[in-house]
């Protein structure tokens, strides 16, 4: 699954700004990347490869937050998207735009608007529910919407409030501090709250006529365009995902929702290389790792995992990493060198 190339240029140049050549190539490596994969005339880029990118290069800077930081510079894009929005008559408009088209760069996710009596809310939602453990690329994307929305009406605009699924411990008041608005985790939704007057502010750039025919050229674009297939697995993450915290979706239940028999979903499982069990513990490996770097308790850890202790989550995990959880935690507080250091 592919997405606008612009992103990925604008982290790579956001890394190099704070970290060393060496620890610039060490995250491309760590990424399965080369500098030649994210340098023109590519104009797509891996969203999955995206997701990692932003994972190592936070690893390597010890900062959680870089991402979302990231994602408050993403001032342009030269999407068919960024066009329509570019010549919109307001934010509304935008938002609206976006909930209509956004899947056109990005698969993975959807838009919708909600707007009630005293506020409006651009809810996310992940098409491909297996995106949803890259939390790093998670906040750079929400954050990113923030500056879109900056730039393109010309105004500092703030949020009422961003509100992210997934916990961050005790980083949640950094990300405050670096929106300079409310950042509220472990929310029921995946959401941008605006204020009401917000949406009429105006797009000083609105153009109908130029808007109108990159309205029919989006919506050939829509039309022509094929969803990409989820892969079982996918659709698997996803139901794990949405199982927890707390529990874990048994085999014969997942094949349920699917429609499919247990025998026929291992069956489809084998035909791409895996298993149900290996898609668990795989899937439990990358969030216990993505939690303890979001600074949760091993308690929390355990219980969002399903598992019945904490003793049966650290030998599970000494058994994927071949350490403790305590001591992966003192380790990857050490970034790697920065620049200047």
């Amino acid at each position: 699954m592919d997405v606008d190339i612009s992103r990925i240029q604008l982290l790579m140049r956001a890394l190099e700004q704070r970290a060393s050549l060496s620890v610039v190539d060490q995250v491309l490596k760590n990424s399965a990347l080369t500098r030649i994969d994210v340098e023109a005339p590519a104009t797509l880029f891996s969203a999955r490869k995206e997701a990692m990118f932003v994972r190592h290069a936070c690893d390597a800077l010890g900062d959680i937050t870089f991402g979302a930081g990231a994602g408050l510079e993403f001032n342009s894009s030269s999407s068919v998207t960024a066009y329509i929005s570019k010549y919109s008559r307001d934010l509304k408009q935008v938002l609206e735009n976006t909930t209509r088209f956004h899947g056109i760069i990005d698969p993975a996710l959807a838009f919708s608007l909600r707007v009630s009596g005293n506020s409006a809310s651009l809810e996310a939602e992940w098409k491909d529910p297996s995106f949803s453990r890259y939390h790093r690329r998670t906040e750079f994307l929400l954050f990113a919407s923030i500056a879109r929305m900056r730039a393109l009406t010309r105004v500092k605009l703030y949020p009422i409030e961003i509100r992210f699924q997934h916990s961050v411990g005790r980083h949640a008041d950094t990300f405050q501090k670096i929106g300079g608005f409310p950042v509220k985790f472990e929310a029921e939704r995946l959401e941008v709250i605006l204020s009401l007057p917000s949406l009429e502010t105006p797009i000083p750039t609105y153009d109908p006529s130029l808007r109108a025919h990159l309205l029919e050229y989006g919506d050939r674009l829509l039309a022509e365009g094929r969803k990409p297939e989820q892969k079982t697995r996918a659709q698997i993450e996803g139901l794990i995902t949405r199982s927890m915290p707390g529990g874990i979706i048994q085999a014969d239940e997942a094949a349920s929702r699917l429609g499919l028999s247990p025998r026929t979903l291992a069956r489809r499982l084998a035909d791409e290389g895996t298993s149900y069990r290996e898609i668990v513990e795989d899937l439990r490996c990358d969030l216990a790792q993505t939690f303890i770097k979001n600074g949760m308790n091993l308690a929390e850890i355990s219980y969002s995992l399903g598992y019945s202790d904490q003793a049966a989550f650290s030998t599970a995990f000494k058994r994927w990493t071949g350490q403790a959880p305590t001591a992966f935690r003192k380790r990857v507080s050490r970034p790697l060198t920065q620049k200047g250091k």
